[in-house]
């Protein structure tokens, strides 16, 4: 073959490698929402986050920068609920592997309009038609256990897909009787939901399963917002210059949620801390014992994240908002939002 007519090779483009989500540490503003973000990382018994606030404003930016931020799980290689040990596995998934692995933590996104076989899993029906054999296919609650279970437009959720959130929330666990199937699996994870309130309002049993409960709105002074316009364009046309300083902060960041979870089960919670709890949700009428017991999980997070020996007064005034506000009646003859009417409750029972 003459030399001019030889195939010429050429070579492949190389693949750039995908973008980590924006940084949590470079999120300017909404410390709220931050702060009850990392309370969760802290403690996932605390019970999720309900982001409430106008479109824009960070909602969804701050749960995918919470995927990059949370610390490895340790995990079986193929399980399917992400078991630690592999004893834990369910029998369904025939996992034989032994190997542990680090993974990161699990953020799964349920998006508006999925099926409930989706959300819980069904029969597998490629395996069915295929080798005749009735087999179980893991749904997004499967993906979820150990993790972060993401609802965005939280408001707008089909009624039955909320009432199986909540019977899993509820025991943490799924359970599947379909098709001849019996199955069973831990669901334990933590439910972030997102929303604006001009769409509807979250039914209360939802609105009730949520640990805490932040408001964000859009940055009101014009230095915010310019700082916010110049990292979002930084992080979107300089990406290789912006990230290292702030996955340094991430990392840094990891590290004190790593060494909070480590102190939790040694901090002291003193008599007189109980006695506040109990007297602030007395005061502000909230129904039922979840009040006082998620403000304490909430406010013993807090105390860990600073550094403290033990729970204080100011651990409890630094979350009251968040843990209580959305668990209060409301009042008619009351303007002031229900985080103000907490803010105003604390001055007096807790001066």
């Amino acid at each position: 073959m003459p030399a001019d007519t030889a195939p010429k090779l050429h070579a492949l483009p190389t693949r750039a490698a995908p973008r980590q989500p924006f940084p949590f540490s470079a999120i300017v503003g909404q410390e709220a929402m931050k702060q009850a973000m990392l309370l969760t990382a802290i403690d996932p018994a605390i019970g999720g986050v309900l982001v409430f606030g106008d479109r824009g404003t960070g909602k969804s930016t701050a749960v995918r920068a919470l995927a990059a931020l949370l610390p490895e799980i340790e995990a079986v290689e193929g399980c399917p609920v992400n078991s630690p040990r592999l004893e834990l596995c369910p029998d369904w998934a025939q996992v034989t592997q032994t190997q542990i692995i680090r993974k990161p933590t699990p953020v799964v996104d349920l998006p508006l309009g999925v099926t409930e076989d989706r959300v819980v899993g069904a029969l597998d029906i490629e395996r069915a038609l295929t080798r005749g054999e009735k087999a179980f296919e893991p749904g997004l609650l499967a993906r979820a256990n150990r993790g972060y279970l993401y609802i965005d437009e939280v408001n707008l959720l089909e009624d039955h897909i909320v009432d199986l959130l909540l019977d899993v929330a509820q025991s943490g666990e799924n359970v599947v009787e379909r098709e001849g199937l019996s199955i069973r699996h831990p669901a334990r994870f933590v439910l972030v939901g997102s929303g604006n309130p001009e769409e509807g309002d979250l039914r209360p049993q939802l609105l009730d399963r949520f640990g805490l409960s932040v408001e964000v709105t859009s940055p009101g002074d014009v230095e915010t917002r310019v700082e916010v316009i110049l990292r979002r364009d930084a992080y979107d046309t300089a990406y290789e210059a912006f990230m290292p300083d702030w996955q340094a902060a991430d990392a840094a960041l990891r590290e004190r949620i790593l060494a909070a979870r480590a102190a939790l089960p040694a901090l002291k919670t003193p008599a007189t801390v109980l006695h506040d709890c109990a007297s602030l949700c007395i005061a502000l009428g909230s129904d039922g014992l979840r009040g006082e017991l998620t403000l304490l999980r909430a406010a013993r997070a807090q105390a860990a994240f600073e550094g403290a020996a033990s729970v204080s007064r100011a651990h409890l005034k630094a979350v009251a908002a968040m843990a209580l506000s959305h668990r209060l009646r409301r009042d008619p003859l009351d303007e002031a939002g229900s985080g103000a009417r907490v803010a105003r409750m604390l001055d007096d029972v807790l001066p």
